[in-house]
């Protein structure tokens, strides 16, 4: 099968070199090519490409106020964004309008292929260099998608999950990751005296910059809807936290860390299937992006009828589960 693809970019390098590489592969077909963004825009609308790769300074319409037009005429264009662009404030605004991939122009020799081919899969993609989750371009590409790390820890007691947020956010630290933490204040608190034991002191580590730490029930209301998950508003809301938490990263290019209580507030509130469709959503963010993702578990917190299900479908939608 090929797949319909339009490229909208300025430059006639840029637009030959693209449309001339896409041509010579079996899978894609370029239906039709823009130098602009309103003439993108009226394009996309009448072509109906599978892909539309986009460049962001376009002239007149730049590329984001083009993709908000294509994606509200159409909600299901999938948009990859291609663009010598490298800010992380670019990125997460491209990735919250609802584009489903952003390739630096430097990297398209080895990115731009695998990133259609995650889109029409379902998936999203991101350059390594704007903290998305790379790997060897010669490995199986669906083998590498599957090597993200999406933890779960289920905990019989209190002192032994602050244990296992505590081991997670010190390894964390000390790699020079950017950490974020999703937790209640009351759990800060708590994690104080298991972080001393470690060498971490929590409040300077926030001070200085190397992590950052945000209220569970402020990031819940992001993006729950009448007890539901939103996934729109949530790609945008989870985009924006992990390029904001990129920028903290001491290594290059970005590597991330991410734990909290999202999950496991919506399970103790009795929103069962919210939970698992909110852990199924952080797993694709572990597949798309460079962050490594801990969920701890109070094995006393549930509130569902049947608790052997629910773990069955907690254990689905991690890479790896621990029990402690």
């Amino acid at each position: 099968m090929k797949y319909r693809v339009l490229v909208v970019e300025d430059h006639e390098w840029w637009r030959r070199h693209l449309s001339a590489e896409l041509e010579r592969t079996s899978q894609w077909q370029v239906v039709g090519t823009a130098s602009d963004g309103l003439e993108g825009v009226q394009k996309a609308r009448y072509l109906k490409p599978d892909v539309i790769l986009l460049d962001v300074g376009l002239p007149g319409m730049d590329g984001l106020q083009a993709a908000r037009q294509m994606l509200a005429h159409d909600p299901g264009s999938r948009i990859v964004f291609v663009t010598e662009q490298q800010s992380l404030e670019i990125a997460a605004a491209a990735l919250g309008i609802g584009a489903r991939g952003f390739v630096a122009k430097s990297d398209a020799g080895r990115d731009l292929l695998p990133a259609m081919e995650a889109v029409v899969e379902g998936e999203r993609f991101i350059s390594a260099k704007m903290a998305g989750r790379g790997f060897d371009p010669s490995a199986d590409l669906r083998f590498a998608r599957e090597m993200q790390r999406h933890e779960a820890g289920f905990y019989s007691d209190e002192s032994s999950l602050l244990d296992g947020y505590a081991m997670f956010i010190a390894g964390a630290l000390d790699a020079g990751n950017g950490l974020v933490m999703v937790f209640s204040r009351s759990r800060r608190d708590r994690l104080q005296q298991p972080l001393r034991a470690r060498g971490i002191d929590l409040d300077r580590a926030l001070t200085d910059g190397r992590c950052l730490w945000m209220d569970v029930a402020g990031v819940l209301s992001t993006f729950m809807v009448d007890g539901r998950v939103d996934e729109g508003r949530f790609w945008s809301a989870a985009s924006a936290v992990i390029m904001e938490t990129a920028r903290i990263s001491r290594v290059s290019p970005p590597r991330l860390s991410a734990c909290g209580e999202c999950a496991p507030t919506l399970l103790q509130d009795g929103l069962t299937d919210a939970a698992i469709h909110l852990e199924q959503l952080w797993d694709d963010v572990a597949r798309t992006f460079n962050v490594d993702i801990f969920c701890p578990y109070s094995c006393h917190g549930l509130q569902c009828d049947d608790e052997s299900q629910v773990f069955r479908d907690l254990r689905a939608a991690h890479s790896a589960v621990h029990v402690g």
